[in-house]
């Protein structure tokens, strides 16, 4: 594997097997990191990250890999199945103290400190939606009160007026 910084020290043989599977495929392509993701919708510096096993990529990202490789179904199959083993082991990063913040700080509220801020093997559109916060039931109320108040006035207005 010939230009490839080494691998990190203590990774789980999983990650360790599909980070190289992935390196030789991309190699056989002939194609470099920039040109690869132009054809694959997946920017330079994420392969980096993916190449050299700093971020799992997307499964989306290893199945446009293979097709740009122009691997047959059976192949890439494998390689999905090795990509599935090695999300599963990949070491999740820890979380660096932050003592400048005390808890509950409104910039980092409602994010996690620990782990993957969200499923980096997701893509967007399969994300769950946050959910939204509960509504005033006060303004509803409110809003019925005028809409009454209006049919009340109409009404008054049209008997009077049709005497």
């Amino acid at each position: 594997m010939g230009g490839w910084q080494p691998l990190p020290e203590g990774l789980p043989p999983e990650v360790r097997h599909f980070v190289e599977q992935l390196r030789l495929l991309k190699d056989d392509t002939g194609l470099s990191l920039v040109a690869l993701g132009a054809r694959t919708a997946y920017s330079k510096s994420s392969w980096q990250r993916y190449l050299n096993a700093v971020q799992p990529p997307p499964r989306q990202a290893v199945v446009a890999l293979c097709r740009v490789a122009g691997l047959a179904d059976s192949d890439a199959e494998r390689h999905a199945v090795r990509w599935e083993l090695a999300v599963e082991a990949w070491p999740r990063p820890a979380a660096a103290p932050d003592s400048d913040r005390p808890p509950g700080d409104a910039e980092t509220e409602g994010y996690e400190t620990e782990g993957y801020e969200d499923d980096p093997t997701l893509p967007w559109w399969d994300r769950p939606e946050p959910e939204p916060a509960p509504r005033p039931h006060g303004r509803l109320l409110l809003y019925a009160v005028l809409l009454l108040l209006v049919l009340l006035l109409v009404a008054v207005v049209g008997a009077v007026a049709l005497g």
